[in-house]
């Protein structure tokens, strides 16, 4: 009965902490102080959300036991990791940069804003449906409590 709440809730969790993510991403566009590596500072790197289902078993466990009626269809989603971006860093010239090398290059962020926005947008997008999802759910339960009156 409450199976559609349990699928939407953890993909509202999931979209949650996609957008945290990228509004971390963006706050630290212009970081050229990230971590230390190897005794020197790097710049923040871009982080991305993975996502997978609550049950990972293969595709074939999953055919056989949705056409033998074992399993509910559907178990939403869970965070797999949240993964750095291997991209390599922007480099700019500014040589009075504390930061510069000795070329006077700054190594920048890997952090482009176009694709946050796009990212962000997407996460909103899937938010939305799911809690338009959750409030369809909530609907046909409350009208299968109104027939039984």
């Amino acid at each position: 009965m409450f199976h559609g709440f349990n699928v939407s809730s953890s993909a509202l969790t999931a979209q949650r902490l996609r957008m945290d993510v990228v509004s971390g991403n963006m706050s630290n566009a212009d970081s050229t102080r990230g971590r230390m590596v190897d005794g020197e500072w790097e710049p923040y790197r871009r982080k991305m959300v993975t996502m997978q289902p609550n049950n990972s078993s293969g595709f074939k466990s999953h055919l056989h036991k949705a056409v033998s009626g074992n399993e509910e269809i559907g178990q939403g989603v869970k965070i797999g990791r949240i993964i750095e971006d291997q991209t390599p860093f922007r480099q700019v010239y500014q040589p009075g940069h504390p930061d510069a090398n000795e070329d006077g290059y700054v190594e920048l962020p890997n952090v482009d804003p176009l694709k946050e926005m796009v990212d962000l947008m997407s996460a909103t997008r899937s938010y939305e449906a799911n809690v338009t999802a959750v409030d369809a759910h909530k609907n046909l339960l409350l009208k299968a409590l109104e027939i039984g009156r």
